[in-house]
């Protein structure tokens, strides 16, 4: 593969790991909780990076591959779902570092678990959305017609996703005869 897009995510996912071991550390070993909620606000500077890095490589007048389409996947679910995997990282800090309760179990069953997963299919379409405006946004700001058609390419992949996901989450789930009774 030719394209640095590439480079860029897999940067950009290590930044992300990074920004959030170094805010975790900073609340937990130096007891600095405005400093690590600063530090965890940068996480959003990770997704610009890739944003960018994608604009520069298509303005240059590379060819659109699929490495750029993931590239939008890859943004909006790191809009989506960072917010709550940061959670989920200090509540396990909480846990071994400070004393706090132990996570709680993710129920298999019943209608917290049928809530969960319509909750992360709503992150899921978030991402979706926040995919389809930045691929909007390369298409009208520096794509040109071919690579905006090309662009376009990740649509079909948004739909598909879409449909596996509410088919082995939110529909799977609600098999169980008491996904939806209210307790």
């Amino acid at each position: 593969m030719d394209s640095p897009v590439l480079l860029v995510i897999v940067g950009c996912e290590v930044g992300f790991w990074l920004i959030v071991a170094a805010g975790l550390a900073v609340r937990y070993a130096l007891r600095a909780r405005r400093a690590s909620t600063f530090i965890l606000r940068l996480v959003p500077v990770v997704d610009l990076i890739l944003l960018g890095a994608v604009a520069l490589d298509l303005h240059s007048g590379a060819s659109v591959e699929q490495i750029h389409r993931i590239a939008g996947v890859y943004l909006g679910v790191t809009v989506a779902f960072g917010h709550a995997m940061i959670r989920w990282a200090d509540i396990r800090c909480a846990h071994w570092f400070a004393g706090g309760p132990p996570p709680p179990e993710r129920p298999k069953k019943g209608p917290e678990a049928f809530r969960i997963e319509i909750v992360s299919f709503g992150r899921w379409v978030l991402a979706a959305a926040v995919t389809t405006a930045c691929t909007l946004l390369l298409a009208v700001t520096v794509a040109d017609a071919t690579q905006t058609n090309d662009l376009f390419g990740v649509f079909p992949m948004i739909g598909i996703i879409t449909v596996i996901w509410l088919l082995t989450g939110p529909a799977w789930a609600a098999l169980d005869p008491g996904a939806t009774k209210r307790s």
